[in-house]
C-alpha cells in the first residue's frame, strides 16, 4: 500500500491520493479511482500542467482587464487548481466551490494548501442541488462559471443537460463567461450534443480542443466556452497554438458545423459521458 496521503470517498466509494510529481519538485497530482484529475504546483500556482487547465486558463486570462479581480463559481473541486490560479494572477477575487465529496476537499486543504489570502469559500453538496440553494445576490453577478464535474473518468448524467446549463449560466454577468471541461472520443457524440445544448442557453459559444481529439481520432478532453457576450475569439487560435499540444479554438459558422450532428440534451435524456478506455487516462498502481 502506499503512504501517499489518501481517503475512500463516502458518496462514490472512489480512493482518492495524492501523489508527488516525480518530475516537478513541489508539484503533486490528484488521483481519484485511478484517474488522474488534478494537477498542482504549489511552488508556482500559476503553472497550469494539464493541456485542458492550459486552455481555461488562457480563457480566464481574457477576462477584464490583466490581475483584476473577478467573482468565480467553479461546479466541481478537484485540487482546486484553477482557484489557485485565480487566487494568485487576480489578487482578491472572490470565489466559490462546489463539491460533492468533503472528504475530497478535506484531503486537499490538509496536504496541498490554498495560496496565502486566496478568497474561497466550498459549499458542500450535488452541483445541482447547490446551484439552486445559492444565494439570490449571486445570480447575474459571476464573471466566471467553471463547470468540471467528474464522477471517477465520467461526467454524471444529470450535469449535461440543457436545464442544468440554463440554472448554470443564470449566475453570468452580461459579459461573463462558462467554461466546461468534457471527455470524449470517436465518434464524439457526446460532445457534439454538448456543444449544441450549450448552444441552446448562450449565444456564442467556442470549443477548444487538441487537434487530433477534435477530429475524432482519439479520446481526449474538450473546453466548451459560452458567454451571453461576443466571446474574444480573435485572440483564441494564437492561445491555443502556444500551449504544448497544438490545438484548434472552433467558433463561429465552424462551431454552428460542429455541434449541428449534436442532439440536445434535456433531463429525459441525458446520459454519462463515455467511459475512456484504461489505457487513456487511468494508471495502473499495486496495493
Amino acid at each position: 500500500m502506499s503512504d501517499d496521503p489518501s481517503v475512500i470517498l463516502r458518496h462514490s466509494g472512489y480512493r482518492a491520493v495524492i501523489e508527488p510529481d516525480r518530475f516537478i519538485p513541489g508539484a503533486y497530482e490528484l488521483v481519484v479511482d485511478g484517474t488522474p484529475q488534478s494537477h498542482v504546483n504549489l511552488e508556482d500556482p500559476q503553472s497550469l500542467f494539464f493541456e485542458y487547465i492550459q486552455r481555461m486558463g488562457n480563457v480566464i486570462d481574457l477576462i477584464g482587464e490583466p490581475g483584476e479581480p473577478i467573482t468565480a463559481v467553479h461546479l466541481g473541486a478537484g485540487a482546486m487548481t484553477l482557484p489557485r490560479y485565480i487566487a494568485v494572477t487576480r489578487p482578491g477575487s472572490r470565489q466559490q466551490v462546489i463539491e460533492l465529496e468533503q472528504e475530497l476537499v478535506d484531503l486537499v486543504r490538509e496536504h496541498l494548501p490554498l495560496p496565502r489570502g486566496a478568497q474561497v469559500r466550498v459549499r458542500y453538496g450535488d452541483a445541482r442541488e447547490v446551484l439552486g440553494k445559492l444565494p439570490s445576490g449571486l445570480r447575474g453577478q459571476a464573471d466566471l462559471v467553471v463547470i468540471d464535474i467528474f464522477s471517477g473518468a465520467r461526467t454524471p448524467a444529470h450535469v449535461t443537460s440543457v436545464e442544468f446549463y440554463r440554472e448554470a449560466v443564470a449566475l453570468l454577468k452580461p459579459t461573463g463567461i462558462v467554461l466546461v471541461n468534457i471527455a470524449d472520443g470517436p465518434p464524439l457524440r457526446f460532445a457534439r450534443g454538448q456543444a449544441a445544448t450549450l448552444a441552446q442557453v448562450v449565444p456564442h459559444a467556442a470549443v477548444l480542443a487538441e487537434a487530433q481529439v477534435l477530429k475524432g481520432r482519439r479520446f481526449g478532453n474538450f473546453v466548451l466556452v459560452g458567454s451571453p457576450a461576443e466571446l474574444p475569439v480573435a485572440w483564441l487560435p494564437r492561445l491555443m497554438a502556444a500551449g504544448p499540444h497544438p490545438a484548434q479554438a472552433v467558433f463561429g459558422a465552424d462551431f454552428d458545423e460542429f455541434a449541428r450532428p449534436g442532439a440536445i440534451v434535456t433531463d429525459q435524456t441525458a446520459l454519462p459521458s463515455p467511459s475512456p478506455s484504461l489505457n487513456v487516462f487511468q494508471v495502473r498502481r499495486g496495493g
